[in-house]
């Protein structure tokens, strides 16, 4: 667990004002063991009006500190970025989408196949998830 301090410093590092509310949104979004998205963190932060957190999502996105996910399920979901993290393509990994339970979950240590694109197409971002039923809800015994 991340003390306030270190909260700063990762802001800090990536050039974004440390506040109240910036830091309780990051502390929040690390303490959640899976992407999140907008609707996760009102839950999460139900006395934070909702234009405060995606102007914070909108700020911490815009200066590298987390990433966006696009998995599919029609609300993009975030996560905060490794320390080391510079947001380049070498820094993507696979995510999974579990079809039950709509979580994404972060799967940092599968990378993302490197594609070799045709002369004079450039990469900007990639996007590799991965759809299916995640453990818990297999041991779930519950599936659809």
């Amino acid at each position: 667990m991340e003390t306030n301090q270190q909260y700063i410093d990762r802001m800090e590092k990536k050039g974004i004002k440390p506040t109240a509310i910036r830091i309780l949104i990051l502390r929040t979004m690390m303490e959640i063991p899976h992407a999140v998205s907008l609707a996760d963190l009102e839950l999460a932060l139900d006395t934070v009006d909702k234009s405060t957190i995606f102007r914070t999502l909108s700020l911490f996105l815009s200066n590298h500190l987390i990433h966006g996910i696009d998995d599919g399920s029609g609300s993009l979901k975030y996560e905060v970025c490794s320390s080391e993290c510079v947001c380049s393509i070498d820094d993507m990994h696979t995510h999974f989408y579990c079809e039950r339970c709509r979580r994404t979950f972060c799967f940092k240590s599968i990378h993302i196949p490197v594609i070799d694109l045709p002369e004079g197409f450039r990469m900007n971002s990639i996007n590799y998830v991965v759809k299916g039923i995640c453990a818990d809800c297999a041991t779930s015994g519950t599936l659809p």
